[in-house]
C-alpha cells in the first residue's frame, strides 16, 4: 500500500487518485497550527455576542432563531442526526475514503473552525480502515451534500456504521475496537462537517479516474479495429491535425499513429488498395476521441481546484476575527465537470461500438460475417454487437446533463441547487457500460485480425492481443461467451490494457502529468 500527505489547498490530482487506488492517508503536520487558530477564533466570535449562521443561530429556514450559549453543543450534534436521512446503496469504499480524505483536506486549511480533535479523528479513521457506511441517495449538490456528508459525520459521533473491511460494524463498537472515542462535537463543527462539495466531489472524480483507463483503452481497441478493418492510418498524419489546431485531436492522432507503427497488417495494402476512404468510425477517430480529451481535461482541471477548494459555510477568517457567509457549498462546477465527463464516456463508447458493426459487417469490414469462420452454423459476434448497442444506448440515456436541473428546498431558503451529486454518482455505472463496449471491440478486434494470419499488427497491439489471447482463445465455433466478454472487460476497467502497451504511448487527461 502507498502513503500520500496531504498538503491542504495544494495536493495535485495524482494523489487524490493514490486514495481512491487505496494510499493511506496522513495530513501534513503543518496544518494543525493553522487549525488551531481557526478554532480560537469562533471562541473569539462567539464572545462578540452577535448571531453567527450556524454558530448560534437554527440552520436553513431557521437562521432566525437564537440558540442560547448551553445549548451549542447540543445545536451540532442535532444537525449531524437531523440531517442523516439519506437513502439507498451504500457509497462503495473506496468513494467514501475519498470523501473523507476530501473533507479532511478541506477542514485542514483553518477557514472552517473546527478542533484539531475533529480533524485527527478523520485520519485516524482513514488510518485504521473505518469507513463510514453512507446511503448514496439525499444529495441536491447545494447547501454541501448534506445527507451523505451528515452520515459520514454521524459514524465519527458513534451513531451509524462503519465498514471494517468486509463487515459492517456499529459505529460505537468500531470505533471501541480501534481505540477510538467518539468526537464530542463543538461549536461549528456539525456544520462544518456537512456543508461542503465532498460527496459528490469524490464521486466526479472516481468517474474520472475510471474513464482514464477507457479513453486510453478506447484509442489501442480503435488502432487495433483499424488493422482488423484493413483500415488506413493516413487520417492520422500530423498535418491534418496541425490544421485544425486542437491540442486532444492532435495528441490522439500521434497516440494512434504509435499504436500502429510497424503493422504488417497496415504495410499489406499500402499499395493497391482500391478503397478511397475509411468509415468515420475509423478516419474520424482523432477528432471524436481528441474532443472527449480536451473536456476530460477541463474536468480534471476544475475537479483538482474543488478538491483543493474550501466549500462550507460560514467561513472562518481568523486574522480579523470574521465569520463570513456565502454559497461556495454550491456544487455547480462540479455538476458541469460531472456532465462533461458524461458525454465524453458516451461518445467513447459509441464510437467503439461503431467499429464494432463495422467488422462484423462483411461489406464494410471485408472480413467474414460476424467475425466466424462458418457464419450460419454459428452465429460469432453478431449479440455481443447487439449488447454492445445496448450499452451504448444506456449510456446516452444517462448522459443527459444533470445540471440544468434544479428543484427548491429548505422552504424556498435553498431555491437553486446544482445536482451535482446525481451528475456525478452517474459516472461509475457509465465507466462500467463503457469498459465492457470497448472490451467486446478488443474482442472483436482480436478476431479480426487473425483472418489476416500471419500477418502481424505493431508491437504494442500485438502485445495487447497476446494478453487477450492468454485469458481468450481465438474464436472458431461458438462457444458461451458471457465469461470471455467478462474477462476483456476487466482487462479495460483494470487498466491491464493501458498497461500493456505502456502510458506513454498514450495522452494523460490531466495534461500537467497522468493523474
Amino acid at each position: 500500500m502507498t502513503s500520500v500527505v496531504l498538503s491542504p489547498g495544494g495536493s495535485p490530482l495524482g494523489t487524490w487518485r493514490e486514495i481512491y487506488g487505496g494510499a493511506s492517508v496522513t495530513l501534513d503536520p503543518a496544518a494543525y497550527a493553522v487549525i488551531e487558530t481557526s478554532a480560537r477564533a469562533v471562541s473569539a466570535i462567539l464572545a462578540k455576542g452577535e448571531p453567527i449562521y450556524g454558530i448560534n443561530t437554527g440552520f436553513g429556514k431557521l437562521a432566525s432563531v437564537r440558540i442560547g450559549a448551553a445549548d451549542l453543543e447540543a445545536l451540532q450534534r442535532n444537525i449531524v442526526l437531523s440531517h442523516a436521512a439519506g437513502v439507498g446503496a451504500p457509497v462503495p469504499v473506496p468513494v467514501a475514503r475519498l470523501v473523507m480524505a476530501l473533507k479532511l483536506a478541506s477542514l485542514a486549511q483553518g477557514a472552517s473552525g473546527v478542533q484539531v480533535a475533529t480533524v485527527r479523528m478523520l485520519e485516524a479513521l482513514l488510518a485504521h480502515g473505518l469507513t463510514p457506511v453512507v446511503p448514496c441517495q439525499g444529495s441536491v449538490g447545494a447547501s454541501g451534500d448534506l445527507a451523505p456528508l451528515a452520515h459520514m459525520s454521524a459514524a465519527m459521533i458513534g451513531v451509524g456504521s462503519f465498514f471494517v473491511g468486509d463487515k459492517i460494524v456499529p459505529a460505537g463498537e468500531a470505533l471501541a475496537a480501534a481505540g477510538l472515542v467518539p468526537l464530542q462535537l463543538g461549536a461549528k463543527e456539525g456544520l462544518a462537517l456537512l456543508n461542503g462539495t465532498q460527496f459528490s466531489t469524490a464521486y466526479a472524480l472516481a468517474g474520472l479516474f475510471e474513464t482514464e483507463n477507457l479513453f486510453g483503452a478506447a484509442l489501442v481497441s480503435g488502432a487495433l479495429s483499424t488493422d482488423a478493418a484493413r483500415g488506413s492510418d493516413v487520417p492520422f498524419d500530423p498535418r491534418i491535425h496541425r490544421l485544425r489546431r486542437h491540442a486532444g485531436q492532435i495528441e490522439a492522432a500521434e497516440a494512434l499513429r504509435r499504436l500502429m507503427a510497424g503493422s504488417a497488417i497496415r504495410a499489406s495494402h499500402l499499395v493497391g488498395d482500391e478503397r478511397v476512404q475509411d468509415p468515420y468510425c475509423l478516419r474520424c477517430q482523432p477528432q471524436v476521441m481528441g474532443a472527449a480529451l480536451d473536456i476530460l481535461s477541463h474536468a480534471a482541471a476544475t475537479l483538482e481546484t474543488e478538491a483543493n477548494g474550501v466549500t462550507d459555510n460560514p467561513l472562518i477568517f481568523a486574522d480579523t476575527e470574521e465569520a463570513l457567509s456565502g454559497g461556495n457549498f454550491h456544487a455547480e462546477p462540479v455538476a458541469f465537470a460531472a456532465d462533461i465527463i458524461a458525454l465524453a464516456i458516451c461518445e467513447i463508447g459509441s464510437l467503439a461500438e461503431r467499429r464494432i458493426a463495422m467488422l462484423v459487417d462483411p461489406a464494410l469490414s471485408g472480413l467474414p460475417a460476424f467475425l466466424t469462420p462458418r457464419p450460419g452454423l454459428n452465429s460469432g459476434f453478431m449479440i455481443p454487437q447487439v449488447t454492445a448497442a445496448a450499452l451504448t444506448s444506456e449510456n446516452k440515456q444517462r448522459a443527459h446533463p444533470a445540471s440544468v436541473d434544479s428543484i427548491p428546498t429548505s422552504a424556498n431558503q435553498e431555491d437553486h441547487v446544482s445536482m451535482a451529486a446525481h451528475g456525478a454518482r452517474r459516472l461509475l455505472d457509465m465507466t462500467a457500460n463503457g469498459c465492457a463496449i470497448v472490451g467486446i471491440e478488443l474482442l472483436a478486434a482480436a478476431q479480426g485480425c487473425d483472418f489476416h494470419r500471419p500477418l502481424a499488427s505493431s508491437p504494442p497491439l500485438e502485445a495487447v492481443r497476446n494478453l487477450l489471447r492468454g485469458a481468450v482463445p481465438h474464436l472458431e465455433d461458438d462457444r458461451h461467451f458471457h465469461p470471455d466478454l467478462e474477462k476483456a472487460r476487466e482487462m479495460v476497467a483494470s487498466g491491464a490494457i493501458v498497461q500493456t502497451v505502456g502510458r506513454d504511448f498514450l495522452p494523460a487527461l490531466d495534461r500537467r502529468g497522468h493523474v
